[in-house]
């Protein structure tokens, strides 16, 4: 089928069209929300203008609308129209998410996909967080947490790459905080810098650290994609 991919640039829908071509799919267009605020319940918020060098690095053309509301109806208004415009653009069948737990986006999205005729797929979902996470990293995706927000996760884990190591500490840190490995709770975003989709990994130039004690932002400033890598 050729599908859409709601896309934050983060390792959970990178991930989902991994899955979704080697299933056989043909993913020809991302779709990025550009939310309101960080305060959306729906949609990522961190570092989505850079989502333009992963789009280019893996040949996959972007189609992308702002939101001028952090309702989540609203938000349905919006990635509707946008998930109309790829459906004329590019005859898409369905749309693939990295959707793995949360019940409230997986119906939100299976309700917009059957209001316009399309398929929803979501490869993660069910997934074994654990399992999940080092799943990741023998495919040779290469990520780092660029937001966290939860008891257990400090200023340290912010712009790190995170290593086979790293996910037996997050475990930890998981089981003794009550946070989900997979952050599907928002207690962290993720950026995606390499994967075998990408035909050049992503060059981070410049970046800023922002932590208020509890929630820390790594906003990526400038970037390119690296050509001699």
């Amino acid at each position: 089928m050729k599908l859409a991919c709601l896309f934050s640039g983060g390792k959970d829908s990178t991930y989902a069209i991994h899955l979704a071509k080697k299933q056989g799919h043909d993913v020809v267009c991302l779709l990025s929300i550009f939310p309101k605020s960080e305060e959306s319940h729906l949609l990522h918020h961190p570092n989505l203008r850079w989502t333009k060098l992963q789009s280019e690095s893996m040949n996959i053309p972007q189609l992308t609308i702002i939101s001028n509301s952090n309702e989540t109806s609203d938000e349905l208004i919006v990635m509707e129209k946008l998930l109309q415009n790829a459906k004329e653009q590019f005859q898409i069948d369905g749309l693939v998410h990295g959707g793995i737990k949360s019940k409230f986006q997986k119906e939100k999205f299976e309700t917009l996909c059957l209001k316009l005729n399309l398929v929803s797929i979501a490869p993660l979902w069910g997934t074994d967080p654990k399992e999940y996470m080092n799943q990741l990293l023998d495919s040779n995706f290469h990520f780092m947490m660029i937001t966290v927000s939860s008891d257990g996760l400090d200023e340290q884990w912010l712009g790190k790459l995170i290593s086979k190591s790293d996910i037996e500490v997050l475990n930890n840190l998981s089981d003794k905080f009550g946070f989900n490995l997979n952050f599907e709770g928002g207690e962290s975003e993720t950026f995606v810098i390499s994967c075998p989709l990408f035909s050049h990994p992503i060059k981070i130039n410049k970046f800023t650290k922002n932590w208020d004690g509890y929630r820390g932002r790594f906003e990526i400033v400038d970037a390119e994609l690296n050509y001699n890598a």
